[in-house]
Formats: structure tokens, C-alpha cells, sequence
């Protein structure tokens, strides 16, 4: 990072950012994004009111920005997964392990995905689901390439897609709940779910 009077107040800006961001994250761990003031936010994170807007527009945009953080990352390690070599079932197998290991090493991250999913902030919904989405869609390319696919329509890679990713959801909320002690049990049961997946995606087009 340049030591210039400009390099100095973009690394301070970005930490600002960061301080926000993780701030704001501490107190949505016993708290709703839409019950988040503003005020409660720059105290924690040490800042001024005014210090918040120049980052964010309002407390929604900040949960979008927590959305970003704690998703966007995942698109890249889940691309790698999928590139690998192997059947579809050891990159399925794979990918259980990097949820965990996310999950693991960022649980209010995902506890707050969990827990907004479905809130009460409308762009901070809009985000996970268009997050989600994306994944869907990059899951469906790659399924795609794969002979098991031949046969297949756009539509019913994605509902493919769609499945996993669900999966992936559902076993990243189970791991919250079942904490350290129970993470072995849910990745068990998560691997054998997606191995039934996996044997109804063989037989899709048995009625065709």
C-alpha cells in the first residue's frame, strides 16, 4: 500500500469500512438487522455518525456489504471444487467439507445469512437470494460438462443446481446448530443426502 498522503487515507478509509462492518456484525449476533440502529453501530465500531455515511447509505446497504463478505468469497472455493477431477460425488463430497470448514472458521457470518434469509430487510433479501442464485447457475455450468448430464435441459440443470445449493444452505444452518461437537453427524447426513440426489440425478430421464 503507497505511504502517500492518498495510499494513507485509503487504507484508513478501508479499515473505517472493516470496523463498521465487523461491528455491526457482533451485535447482529444477538439481534435483527432491521432492529440494528445506526448509532448502536458507529459506537461499537468507535466512528461518528457522519464517519457511517460515508460508507454506507443506511444500515440495509451495510447488511448488503455483510452479505457480499461473507458469500461473495465462497463463489471462487466452490469454482474450485468443481473443477477438479473426480466423479460428481467426491466434488459433491468436497464441497461439504468447504461449507464446514466456512462455517467453522465464520459461524456469525453465517448465522446471520441464516437468519436474514428471511427477515425483514428487503435488499439484504434480495442480496442472499440473488447470491444463492449465482451459485445455482455456476453449479448448473459445471454439471453441464459431466456425460451425466447428457439429455439435460437448461431448466433442469438449474433446478439440479438449485437443489444443491439448498443443500449447501441447509447443511451450513444445521452446523450452526449442532456446533462443534455435532459438526461430524451433519456432514455424515449432509454427504448422504447429496448421495440420494446424486442416484435420482441418474434415473432423471429414465421416463423420457
Amino acid at each position: 500500500m503507497s505511504h502517500t498522503p492518498t495510499g494513507v487515507r485509503r487504507t484508513q478509509k478501508l479499515r473505517t469500512r472493516q470496523s463498521l462492518l465487523d461491528a455491526a456484525l457482533v451485535l447482529l449476533e444477538h439481534q435483527s438487522l432491521s432492529s440494528l440502529g445506526l448509532r448502536e453501530v458507529t459506537r461499537a465500531a468507535g466512528v461518528t455518525p457522519t464517519a457511517f455515511y460515508r460508507h454506507f447509505e443506511d444500515t440495509a446497504a451495510l447488511g448488503v456489504a455483510l452479505v457480499e463478505e461473507t458469500l461473495g468469497s465462497l463463489h471462487g472455493l466452490i469454482a474450485a471444487v468443481l473443477a477438479e477431477t473426480g466423479d460428481s460425488e467426491e466434488r459433491l463430497d468436497r464441497s461439504v467439507r468447504v461449507i464446514a470448514s466456512h462455517v467453522g472458521a465464520q459461524p456469525a457470518h453465517f448465522r446471520f445469512i441464516a437468519r436474514e434469509q428471511h427477515g425483514g430487510v428487503g435488499p439484504v433479501r434480495v442480496a442472499i437470494a440473488a447470491q444463492l442464485r449465482r451459485f445455482a447457475e455456476e453449479v448448473a455450468l459445471a454439471l453441464r460438462e459431466e456425460p451425466a448430464s447428457a439429455g439435460w435441459s437448461t431448466e433442469d440443470l438449474l433446478m439440479l443446481g438449485g437443489l444443491y445449493v439448498d443443500h449447501m444452505v441447509i447443511t451450513a444452518s444445521a452446523l450452526l446448530e449442532a456446533g462443534p461437537a455435532g459438526e461430524r453427524e451433519v456432514v455424515r447426513v449432509a454427504r448422504r443426502r447429496l448421495r440420494l440426489v446424486s442416484i435420482g440425478r441418474e434415473h432423471w430421464l429414465d421416463e423420457g
